[in-house]
């Protein structure tokens, strides 16, 4: 599990490789994440945006951009969290994944961005 503070906004993630999903004699691994948004701020915040970097171990590189996470844009309220779980798939048994939210405070529309901390995909064996 890791975590990062940007401007009091506090993300927190945590993975899972899914062997039920993968399929490792086709070069194929699914891997979830667990993503922990606490606004510790003293603004309401609304995530815009998400911008992803995600690694293999090939050394291929995929960027993924678009309006939310899993479908929301998700207003914090000083005090509130949000989460959600998502997925990725890789083409090896490591990789890692890292990015930033573009969020917006409700007072005065200022946008910012949250950086995600850069977080390992890892398959279980590869760990002993």
């Amino acid at each position: 599990m890791v975590s990062q503070i940007t401007d009091g906004v506090k993300v927190t993630v945590q993975t899972e490789y899914q062997p039920d999903y993968s399929s490792p004699d086709q070069n194929h691994y699914v891997f979830t994440y667990k993503i922990v948004i606490e606004n510790g701020s003293e603004h309401t915040v609304k995530l815009l945006r998400r911008y992803w970097v995600i690694l293999d171990a090939n050394r291929g590189i995929r960027e993924v951009e678009g309006e939310g996470v899993v479908g929301l844009q998700p207003i914090l309220e000083p005090g509130d969290r949000h989460e959600y779980v998502s997925g990725c798939n890789l083409k090896t048994d490591i990789g890692k994944m890292s990015g930033t939210y573009l969020m917006e405070r409700i007072l005065d529309g200022k946008k910012f961005n949250v950086s995600v901390p850069a977080f390992s995909l890892i398959v279980p064996y590869r760990l002993n």
